[in-house]
């Protein structure tokens, strides 16, 4: 798994015929079969226009994509999405919310199953740190569930769903797991969910407050994300806060059973 997920950030118009026959030349035992499963689990696709192959659940609404033409000039337009973590043992889903703008990751968690719980939490931390204009996600289950929905529904924000047949309409969070990827995971091994969790915290600690972004003009995401006033929340209210505000680092926080701890 871990030498797909790092061929397909090298060639992500790979499918899985093309997946197949690199692995093949390199002396990998493995069949399309094989690989179309694993790439499947690890929610990897080729790009190019094809029908949709990420479905909601049939009686969840699909919103409308509301950043078509939008410029992001000003912290508070987030988006959130889903990837898949390579271990020794196995696998584990990691969510992130990211304030677009800034760059700033606002939130994240680790769980072994694909449930909406895990996302709520993250959902429920962001919210925590500021109220969203627009928040923006895949059409998968988890995000067009009931219980995600009604909670940005409860703070004023307009929910945003990415198209179908555009692998564009997120490409400020695709940029992010591409770059956790090639600078944490593909450095480490983890062993388990709770290195896993520790080792990402510190990631996330180091991107947010340390790493420069050239397109930031060099500064860091915390930096850029705290200079404009935001309106934050608690979950149910809302306050407008006046000043800006330092924001915390995102922290380590699990969603894993303990078969992998």
């Amino acid at each position: 798994m871990k030498v797909i997920d790092h061929q397909y950030l090298a060639t992500p118009f790979y499918g899985t015929h093309k997946i197949a026959a690199w692995l093949k030349h390199r002396g990998y035992t493995v069949n399309r079969k094989r690989v179309r499963r694993l790439m499947r689990i690890m929610g990897l696709r080729a790009i190019y226009r094809r029908p949709g192959t990420s479905q909601p659940a049939p009686v969840h609404k699909v919103y409308p994509y509301l950043l078509r033409g939008m410029k992001i000039t000003r912290p508070n337009q987030v988006a959130a999405d889903i990837t898949c973590i390579p271990m020794a043992g196995g696998f584990l889903y990691l969510v992130a919310t990211i304030d677009m703008h800034s760059r700033y990751v606002l939130s994240w968690r680790l769980s072994n199953t694909l449930d909406a719980g895990f996302c709520i939490e993250a959902l429920e931390e962001a919210l925590r740190k500021g109220r969203p204009d627009i928040f923006n996600t895949a059409q998968g289950s988890q995000f067009t569930s009931e219980a995600f929905t009604r909670l940005l529904h409860q703070h004023g924000v307009r929910i945003s769903m990415d198209g179908k047949r555009s692998y564009n309409d997120n490409l400020f969070i695709e940029r992010l797991w591409r770059t956790v990827k090639y600078e944490e995971l593909y450095l480490k091994a983890y062993q388990d969910g709770r290195e896993a969790g520790i080792s990402l915290g510190h990631y996330f600690r180091f991107y947010n407050t340390e790493r420069p972004h050239q397109a930031l003009g060099y500064r860091v995401p915390a930096e850029v994300f705290s200079s404009t006033p935001v309106e934050v929340t608690t979950i149910g209210t809302m306050v407008e806060s006046l000043t800006p505000h330092t924001p915390a680092t995102a922290e380590p926080n699990l969603n894993i059973a303990p078969i992998l701890s």
